[in-house]
Order: structure tokens, then sequence, then C-alpha cells
């Protein structure tokens, strides 16, 4: 009966920026458990969708700009269109630009900002929305950070932006929750993903990371893989507006 409570069989769900790295990871995660998906991507998400439909799961493959607002309504009419409801959303499309804070432009800024918490807030809303028009909750996992509870250097718009998510997880909780939504989010550490291609190739810094990781070693996407699932399905039914670090122990030493 518990394992069961795990069992995602006949949800959907929405991710968006699925086509590589931790998108990717948690997309397959969610199609083992069940989920048929709906990718969100700027680009092709040839490989994620075989791999789902290797899983014998259907993936909807939808190509959007989340750095604007206007695309959202069409994301959720297709979702539903295709194939008849929602279920679930993953907020895991964001981008990072780095620079010393005295020499950052308001571009970058605005850019990170517009992608990271503005779009995720509005998909958040219209698929709320959604949930609330089905009558049946749903679940909501936004992408939060190490740097939703740390400064970090050289990265200002991200760690608002980051920060930001954590405050908003909470806050759409508040207000969801009596509409049977849950709204939670997951903090990945230092993972092996295309973002973190420089510092790996940095051999010194690379070994000052993973020597202060208890792990000791870098995340993979198919770690976000548990996480997700336990927070998509009903075992998580209780926890509302909570950021789960995924971090292999980085934030307790």
């Amino acid at each position: 009966m518990t394992l069961e409570s795990f069992n995602l069989k006949g949800k959907v769900a929405l991710v968006t920026g699925c086509n590589t790295g931790l998108g990717q990871g948690m997309a397959l995660g969610l199609a083992k458990a069940g989920c048929d998906i709906v990718g969100i991507n700027i680009s092709e998400a040839t490989e994620t969708q075989q791999q789902v439909e290797a899983l014998g799961r259907k993936f909807v493959d939808v190509r959007a700009n989340l750095m604007k607002l206007d695309d959202i309504p069409s994301i959720v009419d297709r979702a539903v269109t295709e194939l008849g409801r929602i279920d679930i959303l993953v907020n895991n499309a964001g981008i990072i630009r780095r620079n010393d804070a005295i020499d950052f432009s308001e571009q970058d800024w605005d850019d990170v900002m517009n992608i990271n918490v503005k779009s995720l807030f509005f998909m958040s809303q219209a698929v709320a929305k959604q949930f609330i028009a089905q009558g049946e909750g749903g679940k909501i996992i936004n992408i939060a950070s190490m740097l939703s509870f740390q400064g970090g250097i050289r990265v200002p718009s991200y760690t608002a932006s980051k920060s930001g998510v954590m405050g908003v997880t909470r806050l759409m909780a508040n207000e969801w929750a009596a509409h049977g939504i849950n709204v939670n989010a997951i903090a990945p550490g230092y993972m092996a993903t295309d973002n973190t291609t420089a510092l790996r190739a940095d051999e010194q810094r690379n070994k000052e990371i993973v020597d202060r990781i208890p792990a000791a070693r870098w995340g993979l996407p198919s770690d976000l893989e548990g996480p997700c699932v336990f927070l998509a399905s009903s075992a998580s039914d209780y926890i509302n507006g909570y950021t789960i670090a995924v971090d292999g122990g980085w934030l307790s030493r």
C-alpha cells in the first residue's frame, strides 16, 4: 500500500527545460513512475522524447520561449487538448549569468529574473487555474538552488531569483493548499550538468567543491528522480511550501 502511493500511472506531468540535464532526469523519473510527459523547451528534446517513449509513456514536445509570458496559455491548452489534463508541473527551466556584482548589467539581471522566477510564477498560476478547474488538486515542483540559502559570488541575479523561488513556493503553497494543490521545491547542490562544465574542468575549483561535499561527488540528474517522484505523488500530500535540498550534504558542512 505504501509503495502504491508513489505510483503515478495515468498522470500527466508538464516539465519545463527537460531536453538535457536535471530536467531530463526528472522527466525520466516521472515517466518511470507512470507519467505521460509534456516537455516544454526552446529547442528539440529528441533524446528525452525517445527515452520517455521507450518506457511506454507519451511525450508531447512543445516549443516555447519562457523568457516571455506569451506562450504560457497555449502550453496549458495544448497539454489539456492532447493528454486531457495536467496533474503535475515541474518548473525546471532556468538560466544563469556570471559577472562581478560591481559590473553586473541590467540585461543580465532582467534575463535571469524573467525566466527563473517571473515565468515560474505565471506558469504556476496558469496550471493552478487548470488544477482548480479539474477539481482534483495537483502538484507543483519548483527548482530552487543552494543559492536559495546562500549568497554565492558573481551570480547576483541568479541568487536573487533562486531566493525568490523559495519565497514564492511558500506563498503559493499558503494560498493554494485549500484547493488540494501542493507546492514545494527541490534545491539541487553541485550537479554534473552543462551549467557546471567550466567548474568541473577547473582542477582546483573542482577539488575544492568535491572536498566540501560529504558525499564526495558531484550530483547526477538521476539523483533528482526520487525526490521529484516523491513530491509529485500522493506520498507527499501533507508537505506544503517546503524546499528539499538534494546536495550530498553540502548545506550541512
